[in-house]
């Protein structure tokens, strides 16, 4: 008997066969994956409607199999029949359904110090001091600022006042775990340009021959950014969340693109127009084993810190071992790449089709700088490597999105309390 390709998702026709899981002589069971093929860059395993023993396989890696083709022959047990089946999903983690740091969503609530009782029980009140980031960070993590010591100027309770206070309170953490290990080649071999180094390839191609590129770097001293983070880390870590400085920049990212909507649209060629998004998905470029991979991080103006850190990290995962969900990887309106954490100072990323802009990430390096007065301080650096299409945002444009991102990630304390509101002398004046 004949197993054809099942139904792998609405509007589907075809996908790229990228291995055979079972050989022939195999005998296998219901459930039993059969095959990986791939869709838009979303991997997936077909199931077997049945159990038996292959004598055949139809085709090999590389190629492109039609929904309803044949695949492989085989041999019934008894006279079971084949039962059509659709292509197993790729499996949820179950960090998805997991509940962000503190309460999923927060009341936003007046920023100013309001009294807080603490001591015994007497009737007499005091004001504590905290800044609103740190007020909206304690009530993210549950904490009562009346039983915090504060450990700042005339006893102001810090952000590394709640860290020491939460770490008896949260659940240790699970270990991470290592990452898939790169497909560096083999000296004297020849690789077949199939799957997903193919469909790279392609969009790529698309990219620079379609969209004039310019690039666009910059410093940006994240010396504020590195001590807020430090100081955070550990209680998130402690509540189950990983946090990385890319939710920051997500974040920063996020606000710079209201401030500039111009960079978060996309060219209608066909139309002639340019179209502005009201929506802020957000590309996160993934090193997988087998290629670049970019799921998308989607609606990321309404999410928190840690509801960014936790999808990051799922999405991230997914795409790493090839369970990401052909949705996952739908509706990016900008992307943001980053090879700091490999090493290296500077890229020129290629735009993500048919976006209008990408942002590199450099590695964080300290240097000996200068301040306002002229003194020599240390000082964490990073370096911005934005990318644009020319056709749509033009230099001065460029230079504008890239300090309002800087502006944020140089003050990242305003990450936590919403956005900065901006007036016309901080957006800059374009030259006329």
């Amino acid at each position: 008997m004949d197993f054809r390709v099942p139904d792998l998702g609405e509007g589907i026709y075809e996908a790229e066969l990228v291995r055979w899981l079972a050989k022939p002589g195999d005998t296998v069971k219901r459930g039993q994956a059969l095959m990986e093929v791939m869709t838009d860059k979303a991997t997936m395993e077909v199931p077997s409607p049945f159990s038996g023993t292959i004598t055949a396989i139809h085709g090999e890696p590389g190629e492109t199999i039609k929904v309803g083709g044949p695949m492989l022959s085989y041999e019934p047990v008894g006279a079971e029949a084949a039962v059509p089946v659709t292509a197993k999903p790729a499996r949820k983690s179950a960090v998805a359904n997991a509940e962000p740091v503190g309460t999923a969503t927060t009341k936003r609530t007046k920023t100013t110090a309001r009294p807080e009782r603490v001591g015994g029980g007497g009737d007499g009140a005091i004001t504590v001091k905290a800044a609103p980031s740190v007020r909206l960070m304690a009530r993210k993590l549950g904490l009562d600022l009346g039983s915090v010591r504060g450990s700042g100027p005339a006893g102001r309770i810090l952000i590394e006042d709640l860290t020491t206070s939460v770490r008896q309170t949260v659940p240790a953490a699970k270990p991470e775990k290592a990452a898939p290990a790169f497909d560096l080649g083999e000296p004297g071999t020849r690789m077949k340009l199939h799957g997903l180094r193919r469909l790279i390839s392609e969009h790529m191609v698309r990219s620079k021959h379609t969209i004039p590129h310019y690039s666009y770097v910059d410093e940006c001293d994240v010396t504020e950014l590195v001590r807020l983070r430090t100081a955070l880390r550990e209680t998130y870590q402690r509540a189950g969340v990983r946090l990385t400085y890319l939710a920051f920049i997500v974040k920063a990212v996020v606000a710079a693109l209201k401030e500039v909507p111009l960079v978060n649209s996309s060219l209608d060629e066909e139309a002639g127009e340019i179209a502005l998004h009201d929506k802020y998905n957000i590309g996160v470029a993934v090193a997988a084993p087998g290629g670049l991979i970019v799921p998308v991080i989607h609606q990321a103006d309404r999410m928190d810190l840690a509801q960014l850190a936790r999808e990051i990290e799922r999405k991230s995962e997914d795409a790493r071992t090839g369970k990401a969900k052909r949705d996952d990887l739908k509706g990016g309106t900008f992307t943001i790449t980053s090879i700091g954490n490999i090493g290296g100072l500077i890229s020129t990323p290629i735009i993500n089709h048919p976006e209008v802009a990408i942002l590199g990430i450099g590695k964080i390096v300290r240097r000996p700088t200068y301040d306002d007065s002229g003194n020599i301080r240390p000082a964490d650096l990073m370096y911005l490597s934005l990318s644009f299409d020319h056709r749509v945002v033009d230099g001065a444009i460029g230079a504008v999105f890239g300090n309002a991102i800087i502006r944020r990630l140089t003050n990242p304390a305003t990450l936590l309390v919403g956005e900065i509101t901006a007036g016309p002398e901080s957006r800059g004046t374009l030259p006329r």
